[in-house]
């Protein structure tokens, strides 16, 4: 499913953008050429079964200010993970580069073992084009990134964009191939820059930021299946549920494994954002629920996202935190988190269900990506 992804400098791309006009599927097209749905099934980006696992760098694109009312939550103690939500506050960029010609970016650690070899790397990017301001959605398909000392390189996306205009919101999900870039680069810290997002003020609330998920190959570490998916699908009142279901596992006894994902608009303190797992094709294993032929369910949930409350604006994850810039605890309106699944994966299973679920407030999930240990 993946491309090259295509780096262009500015010279080339008003001939980009009428060749796309041109040559396009239905539907709206942004600059990069690709159309856009408002809904995207998920679907399997990549999978492979290595020695080696999935690792990510992250980080958001837009905080807040000042609050819109006097008695509004303090933004400082917000951004240090206090309560508050993209709706009580002035948003603004994070703007972390000393380039004049961007206005956001920020930065974070890709952390990969020793030894290790990158086999994939997508970007994810996205936010809000609707608060204070409008920001034009040809734009969408657009971002800059840059290795550890090295300069700006555009990158287009290459596939299918979400774009999704409801409930006071215009939001989009973007994505490329850059593989190339973080092989010859390696671990170290990247920056994201020029991520459409609109700044201000308005009752949805601004929200924005990235995610760059890295699949790689070691021999000192466990076979595993590893998987990326990706799509758009908004989880609200009307669609209260979304299911992903990954197939092919062989889980081995005492099997390890990591799950991430990246959402948007999940607001902390507002409960009732939940994801589950379940094995499938274990009869009988240990953990299985009663009923027979259907699996137990284990909710994800760890100190810094509570089980109730999963989609609280943390970029989070066992294993230490990587570095960031800037670091803020509550990202007010961006989630990308990866949780340990290990009690989910019973013995003999040959699948795994993520379910999210949403109570009140709606998010919208756009990536999934899981390391399972497996035998051949």
């Amino acid at each position: 499913m993946s491309k090259t992804t295509r780096f262009a400098g500015p010279g080339v791309l008003g001939a980009l953008f009428l060749l796309a006009l041109s040559a396009a599927p239905l539907g709206a097209v942004d600059i990069s050429g690709q159309p856009e749905s408002a809904d995207i099934p998920f679907a399997q980006r990549y999978q492979t079964v290595q020695r080696g696992g999935v690792v990510r760098a992250a980080n958001s694109s837009i905080t807040c200010v000042v609050p819109q009312s006097d008695n509004g939550p303090n933004c400082t103690a917000a951004k240090d993970g206090g309560p508050g939500v993209n709706g009580d506050f002035e948003m603004y960029y994070i703007d972390e580069d000393d380039d004049l010609n961007t206005y956001n970016s920020s930065r974070a650690q890709l952390v990969l073992p020793k030894n290790s070899k990158v086999t994939y790397a997508r970007l994810y990017w996205g936010g809000n084009l609707l608060v204070g301001e409008q920001k034009p959605a040809e734009d969408n398909g657009r971002v800059l990134i840059a290795e550890e000392g090295g300069s700006y390189k555009q990158v287009l996306a290459d596939t299918r964009i979400a774009h999704r205009t409801a409930d006071g919101t215009d939001a989009f999900q973007a994505s490329a191939d850059i593989t190339p870039l973080v092989r010859e680069a390696g671990a170290g810290l990247y920056t994201v820059a020029q991520i459409n997002v609109a700044m201000g003020h308005s009752t949805a609330g601004a929200w924005g930021g990235w995610t760059l998920v890295v699949v790689y190959e070691n021999n000192a570490e466990p076979l595993r299946q590893i998987s990326v998916w990706d799509g758009y699908r908004t989880v609200d009142t009307e669609h209260p549920s979304h299911e992903i279901t990954l197939s092919g596992l062989r889980v081995p006894e005492r099997a390890g494994g990591r799950a991430g994902f990246v959402a948007y608009d999940g607001d902390r303190g507002r409960t009732g954002d939940t994801v589950t797992v379940r094995t499938s094709g274990t009869p009988g294993a240990p953990g299985a629920a009663e009923e027979p032929g259907r699996e137990k369910a284990f909710g994800l949930g760890d100190a810094a996202n509570p089980a109730d409350d999963l989609m609280n604006s943390t970029i989070s994850g066992p294993g230490g935190a990587f570095l960031r810039r800037p670091a803020y605890t509550n990202t007010l309106g961006y989630d990308s988190d990866v949780f340990d699944i290990g009690p989910a994966l019973a013995p003999g299973g040959t699948g795994a269900t993520f379910r999210f679920t949403a109570e009140s407030r709606s998010y919208s999930v756009g990536v999934l990506f899981v390391q399972a240990d497996t035998r051949r």
